[in-house]
C-alpha cells in the first residue's frame, strides 16, 4: 500500500470506498512530522477550543445521553462528528482536494424496537454540504448539525428511520481529562489527545420515532478529543463510560486493551457534586467485564455488564438493552457497541450513563 492509501486508511474508511469519495484528486501526501502534535502543557481555552482544529490528524465531538418522552420509557440517543485530515492534496488549489474529511454516527437506543435504530454519513469538506468552525463547535453534513449558541449545544439528526433536534444546556465549566486535557493514552507519552468533557447536560427537544414527533427531556455527555497520535500499537481497541450520577457528579473512565484484554492503560476523572474536580492515575482505575452477549448478525461476542473500580469506590454497569451494537462500515469502517447504562452502587442505582466498546471484532486504529 503507498503512502497515499494509508493516509486515507487513517480515516478508518475501507479503502476502496474512500478512494471513490475523495476523487479526483492530485498532490502528494504529507509527512506524519507535519500533523500538530499533542504536548502536555497547553491551556485548553474557551469557547476557541469548542471548535475544530484542522492541523490534528483526527478529531470528534461526541454526544450522548438518556431521553424520556412525557410519561414514557427512557431510551438513549447518540450524535458523533469525525474529522480527519488526510494528508492528500494540501498543496492543491482546487476545492475537489480532500484536505479534510467528516464522517458522523446518529443512533437512538430505542427498548421497544430491541436494538439501535442508527445512521450514517462521510463527505469531504466543502460545496457547503460539510465543514466547520474554529472559533467555537460547530460542524455539519448536509442537514446534520452539532452547534454551540451561547450557553448551549443544539444537535439536529434527520435519519432514515428517525430525527431529532435537541438543546443541551450546559451546566458547569469544561470537565479537563487526563492532565488539564492532556489525556495519556499509553505509557508513552507520544499517544495523546487533548481532551474535555461537558457531563450533565440538559436535554429538551424533539425526536421522531415511525413518523411521530414527541417532546423530550433528559440528561446528555459530550466529549471533545483531538489527536495526531491517539491509539499506540499494543492496544486492540479501548473500553469507555461516561457517566452522569443522580447526585450532580460525573465520571469519565476509559482502558486501552490489549489484545489478551488487560489494560496496556486506564485513566478516569471525577467530578464531585460540588464541582471539585479529580484525575485518577491508571493504579486506581479498573474496569472489569461481568456479562458477555454475541450478535446475532456479526457473532462478536461483547462484554454488556462491567464493574468499574475508581479509588475505593466501585461501580456496576447494567446496559439499557443488550443489542446496541452499532455498524459503521459504511463510514467509519468499523463495527462497535456503543449503548446506553445503568449505574449501580450496592444494588441502588445511582446514575445513568454510556459504554463505548471498540475493537471487538477487528483491532481498531485510530491516528
Amino acid at each position: 500500500m503507498n503512502r497515499r492509501a494509508c493516509l486515507l486508511a487513517l480515516a478508518g474508511l475501507p479503502l476502496t470506498q474512500i478512494l471513490a469519495a475523495t476523487a479526483p484528486t492530485t498532490g502528494s501526501a504529507i509527512p506524519e512530522a507535519a500533523f500538530d502534535a499533542v504536548l502536555p502543557g497547553r491551556v485548553l481555552r474557551f469557547p476557541d477550543d469548542e471548535g475544530a482544529h484542522p492541523g490534528f490528524r483526527t478529531e470528534w465531538w461526541y454526544v450522548t445521553g438518556w431521553l424520556t418522552e412525557p410519561d414514557g420509557d427512557p431510551f438513549g440517543f447518540q450524535t458523533t462528528f469525525f474529522r480527519v485530515r488526510t494528508g492528500i492534496g494540501e498543496d492543491n488549489l482546487s476545492a475537489f482536494a480532500p484536505r479534510q474529511l467528516l464522517l458522523a454516527h446518529a443512533a437512538i437506543a430505542d427498548p421497544r424496537l430491541g436494538r439501535l435504530r442508527h445512521d450514517q454519513r462521510a463527505a469531504r469538506t466543502g460545496f457547503e454540504r460539510a465543514g466547520y468552525a474554529k472559533d467555537r463547535a460547530h460542524v455539519w453534513l448536509d442537514d446534520w448539525s452539532f452547534e454551540q449558541i451561547d450557553d448551549r449545544y443544539v444537535t439536529r439528526v434527520n435519519a432514515e428511520d428517525f430525527a431529532y433536534d435537541l438543546r443541551l444546556a450546559f451546566t458547569g465549566t469544561p470537565m479537563l481529562n487526563g492532565d488539564q486535557g492532556f489525556s495519556r493514552k499509553a505509557p508513552d507519552p507520544h499517544h495523546a489527545s487533548y481532551y474535555y468533557s461537558r457531563p450533565q447536560l440538559q436535554v429538551d427537544g424533539h425526536v421522531t420515532l415511525d413518523g411521530r414527533r414527541q417532546a423530550v427531556s433528559g440528561r446528555a455527555w459530550m466529549d471533545h478529543e483531538w489527536s495526531s497520535a491517539y491509539s499506540p500499537d499494543g492496544a486492540d481497541g479501548w473500553d469507555w463510560v461516561g457517566l452522569n450520577l443522580d447526585d450532580g457528579g460525573a465520571i469519565m473512565a476509559f482502558r486501552m486493551r490489549q489484545p489478551d484484554g488487560t489494560a496496556l492503560w486506564a485513566s478516569a476523572t471525577r467530578r464531585f457534586p460540588d464541582g471539585r474536580i479529580q484525575s485518577l492515575a491508571p493504579e486506581q482505575v479498573e474496569l472489569s467485564p461481568l456479562r458477555r452477549w454475541r450478535s446475532p448478525r456479526t457473532g462478536i461476542e461483547y462484554p454488556v455488564e462491567w464493574h468499574l473500580r475508581i479509588g475505593d469506590r466501585g461501580y456496576n454497569l447494567h446496559p439499557l438493552m443488550d443489542d446496541q451494537e452499532l455498524d459503521s462500515r459504511r463510514s467509519t469502517g468499523t463495527i462497535y457497541w456503543e449503548g446506553a447504562v445503568r449505574v449501580f452502587e450496592t444494588g441502588r442505582e445511582i446514575g445513568r450513563g454510556y459504554l463505548e466498546m471498540t475493537g471487538y471484532a477487528d483491532r481498531i486504529q485510530v491516528d
